[in-house]
């Protein structure tokens, strides 16, 4: 892999493209039609850069047990393709940048809100509530929600109860997502000494928390709907795939094999891309027709 790779990979690029993508949604929906370029353009940038320089941040602190986890330790630090000290310099790097993105090309709001997501992730969670407590990721998860937010706030300077409630649905969604995962690698964590849930309580007591967060997953989605900042079509997408979601954490607690819990993980994903994504085409499609239908009732 080449020089410019192994710091590409620094950034964990899969995974923030999930959080970019859900804060791109979040600003597309913060305004009736197209969101203005420039905080389009500069927030989507600014966001990304952000988001990267916590990934390296997770990478320096996490080097020594990314040593010992079979799924990290091709990692360029775990390698040894990069020393500590370029990992830094980097995560500082895009990390000032993506604050003076913000700050002077969308709103302060927005880069106050991301930096306090960088620290939330870099320090609080992989420094600190990693290595503390088996609910970790539900206390940490703040961090990883807040992208939506950012999105909206990137677009109107303002906070907004519809914005909150997409942070409360990625906070919910977190545990049952990254919870299948720690089922599948709990010998990579037990290893390395991190008391992931299923390490320190075991793998049946996981996945009974896998099908509660997801039972109330399914009830949280259904906010936007019965608060009326989405309609119909929103709420069609957001059963279906609360269903779908149910049906593999209930499988879940007598899967047919050892690999049942990467198919929980995968689906999770899938699941959080196509719930946003329906979010938008309601946006889009519905909200419109219901506000022609409206006028046209008036008039």
């Amino acid at each position: 892999m080449s020089v410019l790779g192994e710091y590409l990979q620094l950034t964990k690029p899969r995974v923030v493209a999930l959080l970019v993508f859900c804060a791109v949604i979040g600003m597309f929906l913060a305004v009736p039609g197209i969101p203005p370029w420039r905080a389009l353009v500069w927030g989507t940038l600014g966001i990304w850069l952000a988001s990267g320089s916590a990934a390296a941040f997770n990478h320096l602190i996490d080097q020594r047990i990314d040593k010992l986890m079979a799924r990290t330790a091709r990692r360029p630090l775990a390698t040894g393709h990069l020393k500590p000290w370029q990992v830094l310099v980097f995560a500082i790097v895009i990390g000032v940048v993506s604050m003076l993105v913000l700050a002077l090309l969308v709103n302060g709001l927005t880069a106050w809100l991301t930096f306090g997501g960088l620290i939330g992730y870099a320090l609080v969670y992989t420094a600190y509530l990693k290595r503390a407590t088996p609910q970790n990721i539900v206390i940490g998860g703040l961090a990883g929600a807040i992208p939506p937010v950012l999105g909206w706030t990137a677009v109107t300077g303002a906070l907004h109860p519809f914005a909150l409630q997409l942070c409360l649905i990625i906070f919910v969604w977190t545990p049952p997502h990254f919870w299948a995962l720690a089922i599948f690698r709990r010998e990579d964590y037990a290893r390395a000494g991190v008391p992931m849930l299923p390490v320190t309580h075991g793998v049946a007591y996981t996945r009974w928390q896998v099908l509660f967060y997801t039972v109330l997953l399914v009830l949280v989605t259904l906010l936007p709907a019965i608060t009326g900042y989405s309609g119909w079509l929103y709420l069609g997408g957001a059963v279906v795939l609360g269903a779908g979601f149910l049906y593999y954490a209930i499988r879940l607690l007598n899967p047919p094999d050892e690999f049942f819990a990467m198919r929980v993980f995968r689906y999770s994903i899938i699941y959080l891309m196509a719930l946003f994504a329906f979010l938008l085409v309601d946006h889009w499609v519905a909200e419109p027709l219901r506000q022609g239908l409206v006028f046209k009732a008036v008039g």
